[in-house]
């Protein structure tokens, strides 16, 4: 039996290619390995964003490439924004990967593995519902990637470059996803997209995003729908209202960036500090509960002093719930790369330790608000170091990039994985809450 590994590096939205090019490879009966030397075929969904992930990208390759020439695997196969970005320097670099495939030709994987002849594709590939699918996260949740693709032109990114102008998919074909999912038992499905406050757009629609939530809204068997990576600008009240719904997690996560009015200008975003804390106002009175997650870049061109502390200011004053904060990386090909990177490196670095150490107070504090309450908790497993231990998620609390609640249990694990239960949190730290299950 053919056998691969694929190894996906990046964000949510290469997962979902990566559980798309499985389920294309299962269809054709291929079999899984955890193990790349246990592998015919090694492949890797690369990230090409900034430069820890192309560094991250270039060592993978690297790695996969030594492993060949060792004879453990006979093919290496690189995908994704890296190859879509840099492809010729990696056939120079690397000659002895066997294929390489951009953001174009995911459904083409097993032609592509095979070396039959295919078709290239001239637009970003977007999955449907028809698209086969192996999910690899836990059976609790899974990911729904609405959209390819952005429209905005942020100065400091180059998702348009690599993946081009945003594209939504059809409603029908995200419910009709949607409507599977439950089937498998799915109970939680976070939407990703570039950004999906910008659903539907391309298409003429008014409030997509909204329109696609009302009727996911409908699908039986799913309890929780998280909202992922919307944009400031494009929240509206409509929006708001419909995360009200019991079934729409009290959760957003709204990339601001910056704060400072003048580097907010230079990133060619809309939104500073001031009208930001606005918004946070307007969200929290109309969603008192809410859980808010948003992302910073740190040194930035022009980010002097006084600048990052404008960002500390409005990261105090705006209280997040969950933050990261992301290093500027001054990449080829966007728009503000005249601009240079005059911030030295270990100046970001202390930047972004400053940020975080904020926000761990910040999150220390927000979680005594959780401590003697009873909250719904999805339980997706037990700790490997400790069977004995459950962990799961509240709805404040997204999959991958936020903190997780522990459970002490001595029953019958298999009860209750895959579930939601009634948990009383009894303790809590920086990131993480403790509680126990309500019988």
């Amino acid at each position: 039996m053919k056998t691969v590994a694929l190894i996906t590096y990046g964000c949510a939205k290469n997962l979902v290619d990566s559980e798309v090019m499985l389920g294309y490879l299962n269809d054709a009966d291929y079999a899984f390995v955890d193990n790349p030397e246990k592998a015919d075929v090694l492949i890797i969904n690369t990230c090409g964003f900034i430069n820890p992930a192309k560094e991250e990208a270039f060592d993978a390759l690297e790695k996969a490439v030594g492993l060949k020439e060792k004879a453990k695997i006979r093919k290496v196969v690189a995908v994704g924004c890296f190859v879509e970005r840099y492809k010729e320097s990696i056939i120079e670099q690397f000659p002895q990967i066997d294929v390489l495939l951009g953001v174009n030709d995911f459904h083409n994987i097993v032609q592509a593995v095979e070396g039959r002849p295919f078709k290239k594709s001239k637009e970003c590939f977007l999955y449907s519902h028809t698209s086969p699918r192996v999910l690899s996260t836990p059976p609790g949740w899974a990911y729904v990637k609405i959209s390819e693709g952005c429209s905005h032109e942020c100065s400091f990114c180059t998702i348009p470059m690599i993946k081009g102008p945003y594209c939504s998919r059809s409603i029908s074909s995200i419910i009709e996803e949607v409507g599977h999912l439950a089937s498998l038992n799915v109970k939680e499905i976070n939407i990703v997209s570039q950004d999906t406050t910008y659903f539907g757009r391309d298409k003429g629609l008014k409030d997509g995003l909204f329109l696609l939530l009302k009727e996911m809204l409908k699908i039986r068997g799913i309890e929780w729908i998280r909202i992922l990576y919307a944009y400031p600008e494009e929240i509206s009240d409509s929006l708001l209202e419909v995360i009200k719904e019991r079934k729409i997690c009290s959760y957003l996560d709204i990339p601001f960036q910056h704060s400072d009015s003048k580097i907010i200008k230079n990133m060619k975003r809309a939104m500073s500090g001031e009208r930001a804390l606005k918004l946070i106002k307007k969200i929290r009175k109309k969603i008192p509960d809410i859980a808010l997650r948003t992302s910073m870049i740190v040194g930035f061109s022009g980010e002097r002093k006084e600048e990052f502390e404008s960002l500390k200011k409005f990261c105090r004053e705006a209280k997040f719930d969950h933050l990261g904060v992301f290093t500027y990386s001054h990449e080829e090909g966007t728009f503000c790369y005249s601009l240079g990177d005059p911030v030295e490196e270990k100046v970001k670095i202390k930047r972004k330790e400053t940020l975080m150490k904020i926000q761990a107070d910040i999150s220390y504090q927000n979680n005594h608000k959780y401590l003697n309450r009873q909250l719904e908790v999805l339980i997706e497993g037990a700790l490997k170091e400790n069977p004995k231990t459950l962990i799961g998620r509240t709805q404040y609390q997204a999959p991958e990039v936020d903190g997780i609640v522990f459970i002490p249990f001595s029953g019958e694990i298999s009860g209750v994985i895959n579930s939601i239960q009634k948990v009383e949190i009894i303790d809590y730290n920086t990131y993480d809450l403790h509680g126990k299950i309500i019988q």
